[in-house]
């Protein structure tokens, strides 16, 4: 997610996501071997999965200092599910593989593909200002100068809503997110705050981060459709893809099994407390989806062979601008709710996602072939640094080491407690939850 000061420091902050876990003893969390593989994991791939390898390198993770992960990764026909450590603290209740979970942003790519779909039928025009569909919305010249395409790539320069939503984090304080567990918040009021932010740009000058494009773009989807836009999303995406155990929550409550979420804001939330429990109305089509990591691997591999796309808006939604480095360069490029890594053993599109307590991550080979997805449930462990950097861990070196044993097949590269430079950077670029680090 964008920070709407200007602050460069602070941007680093603001762009961690899917590794931000709390660092603790390692005698803290007891040690949990992978799970056993699926039967359908049980023959090892001819090239394919290294079992072994992929439980202790996930294993790493906890012992950095997670509370626990839970992953999924395939290569063909080949599935090897994990999990390690626990998903409740308390009563110290294993994670285990095939958890509901709160996935976040990674409800962007679900909402492009629906929005795709309505381009695909001529009744959205990509290069269209959204005025045009939504003038009351955005109203004025901003509305006739962003187009639906600038809202998908978060070129629009409309400022995120989080800090609006949630007052104290400007504040160094985690207050809000206990004030308003239960509060219900309106799309509308959510893009009031948004466009009621500082700008981050000119339309289409660059790429900024911005969760309230996407909750425009689910009101886009209620205007051409004339449905509820989660409503239209579950049947004509999540259900066309066939997932089992991916849907927008109607309470505060995830409806399956689920580990608990803790959140610890970067120390502000002192010991970390369990947000399994929220209404997410504040996130939306941007960022509310439960899903599974098998659910989410299944997703992404029907999306990239083109089962829920036409070949033309596929092309699209693949059609990418750059994410500019911290020194400079391009760290990534996003396209229209995914974006592109290049990875030593080649290019790889999915997304990342954070709620309060909760993080997840899905990645992709071009074909689909080889996937990883995992999610996790502590957030924000970080250190902040005096110059408002966040501070190495090892937590961090350790999810680097299992992208690449997931993906490429080895974990070489990977440097303890420090993340993987260029071209190899992780996925941490939108956590709607890390708006603004603790001043110190």
């Amino acid at each position: 997610m964008s920070l709407s000061r200007p602050d460069r420091r602070r941007t680093r902050v603001a762009a961690i996501t899917a590794a931000l876990v709390m660092t603790l003893p390692a005698a803290a969390v007891p040690a949990r071997a992978a799970s056993a593989p699926s039967p359908m994991a049980v023959a090892a791939a001819p090239d394919g999965l290294d079992r072994q390898a992929l439980a202790a390198s996930l294993d790493a993770v906890r012992a950095a200092g997670m509370y626990g992960v839970m992953a999924s990764v395939r290569d063909g026909g080949q599935e090897w599910l994990g999990a390690t450590g626990v998903a409740d603290v308390d009563t110290e209740r294993p994670m285990r593989p095939r958890l509901q979970h709160r996935v976040g942003s990674v409800t962007k790519a679900f909402t492009a593909v629906a929005v795709l779909q309505q381009v695909a039928e001529d009744r959205i025009d990509l290069d269209a200002p959204i005025a045009r569909y939504l003038p009351e919305t955005v109203p004025g010249e901003r509305g006739r100068a962003i187009t639906v395409r600038m809202l998908l790539d978060h070129t629009s320069g409309i400022g995120d809503y989080v800090l609006g939503a949630f007052p104290s984090l400007a504040r160094n304080s985690a207050k809000s997110l206990d004030d308003h567990r239960f509060r219900h918040i309106g799309p509308g009021e959510l893009v009031r705050i948004g466009l009621g932010a500082a700008p981050t740009g000119r339309p289409g000058e660059k790429w900024s981060y911005s969760n309230t494009n996407y909750v425009i773009a689910g009101m886009l989807l209620q205007k051409v459709t004339g449905e509820d836009p989660e409503a239209y999303i579950t049947r004509n995406v999540i259900r066309k893809a066939g997932l089992r155990d991916t849907y927008f929550p109607r309470s505060a409550h995830v409806l399956g099994p689920h580990p608990k979420m803790y959140e610890s804001y970067y120390g502000l939330v002192d010991p970390p407390r369990d947000y399994s429990v929220y209404d997410m109305s504040w996130a939306g089509t941007a960022v509310a989806l439960v899903s599974t990591t098998s659910d989410l691997n299944t997703f992404y591999r029907k999306l990239l062979r083109g089962r829920l796309l036409p070949a033309a808006q596929l092309h699209q939604m693949q059609t990418t601008v750059p994410v500019p480095g911290e020194q400079g360069g391009t760290a990534m490029r996003y396209g229209l709710g995914l974006y592109a890594l290049d990875l030593p053993c080649g290019r790889v599109w999915g997304h990342d996602g954070a709620v309060f307590g909760a993080g997840t991550a899905v990645l992709s080979s071009a074909d689909g072939t080889r996937q990883m997805s995992f999610a996790h449930n502590l957030m924000k462990y970080q250190k902040i640094a005096p110059d408002g950097t966040l501070e190495p861990n090892p937590i961090d070196g350790a999810f680097d080491a299992f992208y690449l044993q997931a993906l490429c097949g080895t974990s070489t590269g990977a440097r303890s407690g420090k993340p993987l430079a260029p071209p190899v950077p992780l996925p941490r670029t939108q956590d709607p939850a890390a708006a603004m680090a603790p001043r110190r």
